[in-house]
């Protein structure tokens, strides 16, 4: 199949996850159930890095977006590699830290931040400051200035170049709206970037890096805007350069993602990563690192949520199965984002025989409470397992107790033993 990878695979009809039967899984720890492969995150890390690493002499700086999935184990494990940190709060910040991170390694991206986010953060040895917007300025010399004057504090400052692209109009993050209307709040616009250097400077910060974000789940219809992009950036370095501005790193941010349908067009990576290290090499820049951010690129491969079929229903011709779990507890985005699109697969094969198309219904209060819509499989039975793929990014890290529903066990699995999660 399509979506088979280290981490998943079909043998005789019956999904494995690694070496274990997913029913078999699911019947030991019960249902709902998030499972996380160990070495499926491990292999999509040094996929990433090979792929940039053989382009350029240069650094290159994996920076998971733990928002993403900040399970702790997931953490410890990435700590091990090398990776750095894509922390959009204090409290991401915090537990990076408390998870062995050293500061030097975690940016601090924030947006809208107060007084207090920004006092979390230079409290933090070495955590590099992304600086969302001219006017946050205002507010970290304040703070510098009350408790930690004199302190050596290093900045990125994050732009916006005018243009945007995701998945779902919530996930674009640059350009002056999105797809459906709304302003996009992040980043400084071109004209305000090199005030933002000098203003940072002037106030006793060390600007060490350009970074920017253009949204999430790229597809190959996107390449042509983002590589674009990438040159524009990367000739906003070269401005900020002669203008005595010597940059430590340029910081793409993430937006490549997995496979998640079969129809999907994979961004492609390599020919990206080529093409920005060709520009900094014309560019004569005297950077020494390059850094992305991934998030679902390295997690959500490596995930799947088991869920169990309680019964079947039909109404008005419409034949849905009915689990015992929600999406917003378990695995929001397909009630989040209208595009969002999660493989289904029966653990066991199903009976086979004619198929039908099945609504994959939640146990939630909430129309929108759906895994999958009308998909065509074999029509499944009472007690089946059904895994839902790609689930180990953005799923209980958004979940909520939205009905006052639990949240789904998580377990790792991998060459070390099972262990259960949080």
């Amino acid at each position: 199949m399509w979506w088979e990878n280290e981490f998943l695979r079909l043998k005789n009809r019956k999904l494995y996850l690694g070496r274990n039967q997913a029913t078999q899984v699911a019947r030991k720890y019960g249902t709902p159930l998030l499972v996380y492969s160990r070495s499926q995150i491990l292999a999509n890390y040094k996929r990433l890095r090979a792929v940039f690493s053989c382009q350029t002499a240069l650094e290159t700086r994996i920076c998971y977006a733990m928002k993403a999935n900040p399970h702790p184990e997931i953490l410890r494990l990435l700590r091990r590699t090398g990776a750095w940190i894509d922390a959009v709060s204090p409290g991401e910040v915090e537990e990076a830290r408390r998870l062995g991170f050293p500061g030097e390694r975690i940016l601090f991206t924030g947006t809208s931040v107060s007084s207090e986010d920004i006092r979390r953060a230079f409290n933090c040895e070495g955590v590099i400051v992304n600086i969302d917007a001219l006017e946050q300025l205002d507010l970290m010399r304040e703070v510098k200035r009350k408790e930690f004057r004199g302190k050596k504090i290093r900045v990125s400052l994050r732009w916006n170049p005018g243009i945007g692209r995701g998945f779902n109009p919530g996930v674009i993050t640059a350009g002056k709206r999105s797809l459906d209307g709304t302003p996009v709040k992040f980043g400084i616009e071109e004209k305000k970037v090199l005030e933002a250097f000098e203003k940072a400077s002037s106030y006793g910060f060390i600007p060490v890096a350009l970074h920017q974000h253009l949204g999430s789940g790229w597809v190959k219809e996107d390449y042509e805007a983002v590589q674009a992009v990438a040159g524009k950036m990367i000739n906003l370095a070269a401005r900020l350069q002669k203008a005595g501005f010597r940059l430590e790193f340029l910081d793409f941010g993430g937006g490549f993602g997995p496979r998640y349908a079969k129809n999907q067009k994979v961004f492609p990576l390599a020919k990206y990563a080529a093409r920005i290290c060709r520009l900094i090499a014309e560019a004569d820049l005297s950077i020494k690192a390059i850094a992305v951010e991934p998030g679902k690129y390295l997690a959500a491969d490596a995930g799947v949520l088991l869920i169990r079929v309680e019964y079947l229903k039909e109404s008005y011709g419409q034949l849905f199965a009915c689990v015992n779990a929600g999406t917003y507890n378990c695995l929001p985005r397909p009630a989040i984002y209208a595009q969002a699109y999660h493989e289904i697969v029966n653990c066991g094969g199903g009976k086979g025989g004619k198929t039908r198309p099945v609504t994959v219904a939640g146990n939630l209060c909430e129309t929108g409470d759906i895994f999958g819509k009308e998909i065509p499989m074999p029509v499944p039975k009472r007690g089946d397992i059904l895994a839902v793929l790609h689930a180990g990014a953005y799923s209980r890290s958004m979940a909520s107790n939205f009905n006052l529903r639990d949240f789904p066990k998580e377990i790792f699995i991998g060459s070390l033993p099972f262990s259960v999660g949080r």
